[in-house]
């Protein structure tokens, strides 16, 4: 059954945000993934090691962690045996492991990942991570929450709790991961004989801007040049609208932004995004106009899932020109995928299409596509248990960052 937008504004008082349920306890011996160097060399000051030495022994673990993808300090051989030892009892180069992989006929990959903790009460929590190999990048999902903070009404997270936030390391682990798992370090031989995974999406479960510190951090290891090197202009980081935190984004991080809108007008969006009812679509989208660095090319992308009856009229189509005009900006059409319980439809193609061919010709960039790795991301959270399915928000922003041209 169609639904109305004003039926779907019904259901506006869902509460703002989530309340995490727990917090980070870190093992007996933390690992050195998602430290910056200062805190690297704290570690080692703290542990006996000279400060005469530490800016050298920090560049060894730097390169060999981020450029070599060492899994363990013996694999260090530039470093004493001596050294090595004395890492070895305080500290570890662990990632998240690998619980389970899915692998798409064409190539997407889909790992379940467990995180370490040092709650031995506590189960421990599980994210999930995606990449999608095309001919000229590959890409990497990765997440920044167990759970998420919001309450997104077209979202299967949004029924679900928020566990807690992710580590610096956590988020870091997810990358070093997909490499492991690619064999895709500097100096091993991939099959095309580059770097396989080459851009990042911060779209995977949970909200980044409210973790916007361990966020940041990751991210800042992430781009960095001596290290894992992606360009910052091959990460992009997705909000539902956390206003106070976009401009922080462009000025600490200065990554690329992407805005999960959905609607355009505040009654429905209050619904689909009740975060709206905190910054409305005003006041975010003079965030996006005020976003650091932003030009023609370095556009903001604003996804846009297509709920039949709901966002979808050319009336929509027209209003969404009019509210982003002055803003570099690309249109990222998702055709929504339903979940069990959800009460919205996919919109139908034909109108997508017409959605689409208005935007276009307006002048902003929103191809129809079709998506990747659908036989596994059909399925995804399947890896999960049934009270943990992976986002349906997830799962869409997923389709949209796999689309080929």
């Amino acid at each position: 059954m169609t639904i109305t937008s004003a039926e779907a504004g019904s259901g506006a008082g869902a509460p703002l945000e989530k309340i995490a349920l727990e917090t980070y306890v870190p093992p007996a011996k933390p690992s050195l993934v998602g430290l910056s160097r200062a805190e690297i060399s704290d570690r080692l000051g703290a542990i006996g090691v000279a400060p005469a030495q530490r800016k050298m022994r920090v560049q060894q673990l730097w390169h060999w962690i981020y450029v070599r993808g060492a899994k363990n300090f013996d694999e260090m051989t530039s470093i004493s045996k001596e050294m090595r030892s004395a890492l070895d009892q305080h500290f570890t180069v662990a990632r998240p492991e690998v619980v389970a992989e899915q692998i798409s006929n064409d190539g997407t990959r889909k790992w379940l990942l467990r995180l370490p903790s040092g709650d031995s009460v506590e189960k421990a929590h599980e994210v999930e991570c995606v990449y999608i190999p095309e001919t000229d990048r590959g890409t990497l999902c990765v997440s920044s929450q167990v759970g998420c903070t919001l309450n997104c009404s077209f979202c299967h997270t949004g029924t679900q709790r928020l566990v807690r936030n992710l580590t610096a390391g956590e988020i870091v682990g997810q990358i070093m991961v997909a490499r492991d798992r690619l064999n895709d370090w500097a100096d091993r031989d991939t099959p095309t004989g580059g770097r396989l995974v080459t851009n990042v999406v911060m779209m995977g479960m949970g909200e980044p801007l409210y973790n916007f510190d361990a966020v940041r951090d990751a991210l800042l290891i992430v781009s960095d040049n001596e290290g894992i090197g992606i360009s910052r202009r091959r990460i992009t980081l997705s909000t539902s609208g956390v206003v106070p935190n976009i401009i922080r984004t462009g000025d600490e991080i200065g990554v690329m932004l992407a805005i999960s809108l959905h609607a355009v007008r505040d009654e429905l969006r209050n619904e689909l995004v009740p975060l709206n009812r905190k910054y409305p679509i005003a006041e975010l989208l003079q965030a996006c106009r005020d976003y650091p660095g932003s030009s023609n090319a370095r556009r903001i992308t604003f996804e846009y899932v297509m709920l039949k009856g709901v966002n979808d009229s050319l009336d929509d189509a027209k209003l969404l020109v009019k509210l982003l005009k002055g803003i570099p900006a690309k249109i990222n059409l998702i055709p929504f995928n339903p979940w069990p319980g959800t009460r919205y439809e996919c919109s139908d193609w034909e109108q997508i299409e017409k959605f689409s061919e208005y935007i276009f010709n307006a002048g902003y960039s929103s191809p129809v596509r079709t998506p990747r790795g659908r036989d596994i991301l059909a399925a995804c959270g399947q890896l999960k248990s049934e009270t943990e399915k992976l986002s349906a928000r997830e799962r869409q922003a997923l389709r949209a960052m796999a689309m080929t041209d």
